[in-house]
């Protein structure tokens, strides 16, 4: 069922004060609450349930209402903190201490002047896996790179991840679209020479597909290679619950630069993917074709909701001969991804040893006839 947007009126600050010792509490990604690292409390994270006792997630909104142009309260006072080197957008705590960009690392920060005019999360999907596990995956991750050199392997720290959320959209909707297609089926008849050749026979048909949708990501920020993002994904968006500044703690999250409605047309061009395989399987089962080409149609979207979460990711960079190099750990499952720089004297010694096995091979099988 469609709902309006939930708007988290700011009563007051985030408390974010040990009762015990005073010191900061933070999000526990394995106890799934706040913790004290100092004196070790614990506090639960109170979740909205439903009426079975079920935790709530991200409402469904409505895609085409008007009131998405509106900005909405984090629930908690924050801020805007701009990278100088990279251009980075961050939204913290009000009390957080801000004094690194956790994308490229450098300390060169400032507070933005503006006030904070974007949509709040609706869910948030949170850390499963701590910055000691992503550490290890990473460094398991990287060793496993043969061609990445020795001091460039040095230089990335897996104990300097931070947890950054990440902006995505999720949409879902039920298309009907309206196709016209051709198929070719196949034949095989005696060629001029006596051989059999392979002949194709096109014909021209169409018919309506309806496909529905859940959840089709989109990913919300401009500042990362679509390469790098995918190497992460998935992530289980099912597993997220409604959004509570205190999810934040201790953690940074990325304004959206990606909008609803741009991030839709990226969407469409998801599901037309999936509509195009699922009539181009139609087609091949109606007649038993041997080819599908030419699929072209007109797609009408129903029921169609969105969702706006953040997603868990532990980010590090270095710089290697004054080039940046990113990694991301997927903050839910570990999964890994990055790009590291090539040894240019690793390669030319493996291509030598493939060359000079071969030709070992070549004098091998050169003795053995003889």
């Amino acid at each position: 069922m469609e709902q309006e947007p939930r708007q988290t009126k700011t009563i007051k600050e985030t408390d974010r004060k040990c009762p015990n010792c005073g010191a900061t509490l933070q999000f526990d990604p394995l106890k799934n609450g706040l913790s004290c690292e100092f004196c070790g409390h614990f506090e639960e994270i109170p979740m909205e349930k439903d009426d079975d006792g079920i935790e709530k997630g991200a409402d469904e909104l409505d895609l085409f209402s008007e009131v998405h142009t509106q900005g909405y309260d984090w629930g908690a006072k924050s801020k805007v903190i701009i990278c100088k080197s990279c251009g980075a957008e961050s939204v913290y705590d009000e009390l957080q201490i801000a004094d690194v960009c956790p994308y490229c690392g450098s300390n060169q920060v400032m507070q933005a002047s503006e006030d904070l005019k974007t949509l709040a999360p609706g869910g948030v999907v949170p850390f499963r896996i701590d910055e000691k596990k992503a550490g290890a995956l990473f460094s398991n991750w990287i060793k496993g790179k043969f061609f990445c050199p020795k001091k460039a392997k040095q230089s990335a720290r897996p104990d300097a991840f931070k947890g950054v959320y990440l902006p995505y959209w999720t949409y879902d909707a039920k298309t009907t679209t309206n196709y016209t297609a051709r198929y070719g089926i196949d034949e095989e008849r005696e060629g001029k020479d006596g051989k059999k050749e392979t002949h194709t026979e096109w014909y021209l048909t169409g018919g309506v597909q309806k496909v529905d949708f859940d959840d089709v990501l989109v990913f919300g920020s401009k500042r990362y290679e679509k390469d790098l993002m995918s190497r992460i994904e998935p992530f289980d968006t099912e597993d997220n619950v409604r959004y509570q500044p205190k999810f934040l703690q201790g953690f940074t999250a990325e304004r959206y630069s990606i909008g609803l409605r741009e991030a839709w047309e990226t969407a469409k061009g998801k599901m037309w993917e999936k509509i195009e395989d699922e009539i181009k399987k139609s087609v091949e089962d109606r007649f038993n074709a041997d080819h599908v080409e030419g699929i072209d149609g007109k797609t009408t979207y129903a029921a169609t909701t969105y969702k706006y979460l953040l997603l868990p990711v532990w980010m590090s960079s270095f710089t290697y001969k004054n080039k940046l190099y990113r990694f991301l750990v997927n903050g839910q499952n570990g999964k890994v991804g990055g790009k590291t720089p090539v040894s240019a004297i690793r390669v030319i010694l493996v291509i030598a040893a493939i060359l000079a096995a071969i030709v070992g091979l070549v004098l091998l099988f050169k003795a053995c006839g003889n």
